[in-house]
């Protein structure tokens, strides 16, 4: 009886005579020469022990995915304010570096929150492993904060007239407020691609199968938050990189995800497509293309601006929550797991490369 794929290696075995009056067994009419029994196994279902996953799902609820999309936001966010002080658009680089401090200091909450005790946190800035996603983005994150804070500090206190209580203090935060804007913008692409490291990292198969493409994704989308907020909360005098910046995002979010989901498993990429996930990931992409084209052809009114801002940032929000609740789904069924597993090995048998213990089960 066949009962595994490697029975193929076995050699032929002769065909056996039958003996003068022997009749031939009910499960060998028409079937060969009769010297080995038909296949009685049946196809195989895609279970687990106890009906548990194969991959244990990550131990993340909404407040993770809530950091993932304020994360985007931030790093946006100081790239525009750094764009607005270098082209002399004070409200827009006020607006934009508040916007900054704002979603970082609620991402920080929301991710101390699923940690559970500030401290675990700070136990994580002990060391700096460079193998760790985990470990370089507490560090990018603390570095962006730093930054942040100085410069955005620096817009409230104008903003006050200068009555915060700096005393001396003030000279020396008006000097350090450039760098520091710098500082904060040099950190924005690292923050809001280091996530989508993290994610694809692990064994949760739709993130991992996408790990090549998800930090492209990201970007793109903290883009179109960061545009789109931007678009919402300053003139449209000012707002002329915001706009560029959102049809930018618009490109890079709709390529890069058609890209990513060509390039992964069919299998492991159906959780993108499928339920919850499947519906946000589709408005994700109408409002993208729709707050991008508001963008560009009438982002000059301010209310079609606004609107268009809005539309960009529950894309973006969409984008991050449809890519975080598929990942979780995938590690829900083993079948997302063992199938991508199987076609892998018979790609590499097929490749010639059979003298390894992955091919042999040695």
């Amino acid at each position: 009886m066949t009962h595994s794929e490697f029975d193929s290696f076995r050699p032929p075995e002769p065909p056996r005579r039958r003996r003068p009056g022997e009749k031939r067994g009910p499960g060998r009419r028409g079937n060969g020469d009769g010297s080995r029994e038909m296949p009685m196994v049946p196809e195989p279902e895609f279970t687990s022990y106890y009906g548990r996953p194969v991959v244990k799902p990550a131990p993340w609820g909404d407040d993770v995915a809530i950091y993932l999309f304020l994360g985007g936001v931030a790093g946006g966010s100081a790239l525009l304010g750094l764009g607005g002080q270098l082209t002399g658009r004070p409200t827009l680089c006020r607006n934009a570096r508040l916007s900054a401090l704002t979603a970082v200091s609620l991402g920080a909450v929301a991710l101390v929150k699923d940690l559970g005790r500030p401290e675990r946190f700070l136990n994580m800035l002990r060391t700096f492993k460079v193998t760790s996603p985990m470990s370089v983005g507490s560090w990018i994150l603390s570095a962006f904060s730093a930054g942040t804070a100085v410069s955005a500090v620096a817009e409230i206190d104008r903003l006050s007239g200068m009555r915060l209580p700096l005393g001396p203090l003030r000279t020396v935060l008006q000097a350090a407020e450039g760098p520091a804007g710098i500082e904060a913008a040099l950190f924005a692409g690292p923050l809001a691609a280091y996530t989508a490291v993290l994610l694809g990292d692990t064994a949760t198969p739709t993130w991992n199968a996408g790990h090549e493409e998800l930090p492209f994704v990201f970007v793109s989308s903290a883009a179109l938050a960061s545009a789109g907020l931007a678009m919402i909360t300053t003139p449209v005098a000012e707002a002329a990189p915001a706009r560029k910046l959102a049809a930018l995002g618009v490109v890079g979010d709709v390529v890069a995800m058609r890209v990513m989901e060509r390039r992964m498993d069919p299998v492991a990429a159906e959780p993108l497509h499928e339920g919850k996930a499947g519906a946000m990931l589709k408005w994700s992409e109408r409002l993208a293309v729709a707050g991008g084209l508001g963008a560009l052809l009438g982002g000059r009114n301010r209310v079609v601006a606004a609107v268009s801002g809005l539309a960009l940032l529950g894309a973006s929000a969409l984008t991050r929550f449809g890519v975080f609740e598929a990942g979780l789904e995938s590690a829900k069924d083993p079948r997302y797991t063992i199938e991508p597993q199987k076609k892998r090995l018979a790609a590499r048998r097929a490749a010639g490369i059979v003298d390894d213990a992955i091919t042999t089960a040695k």
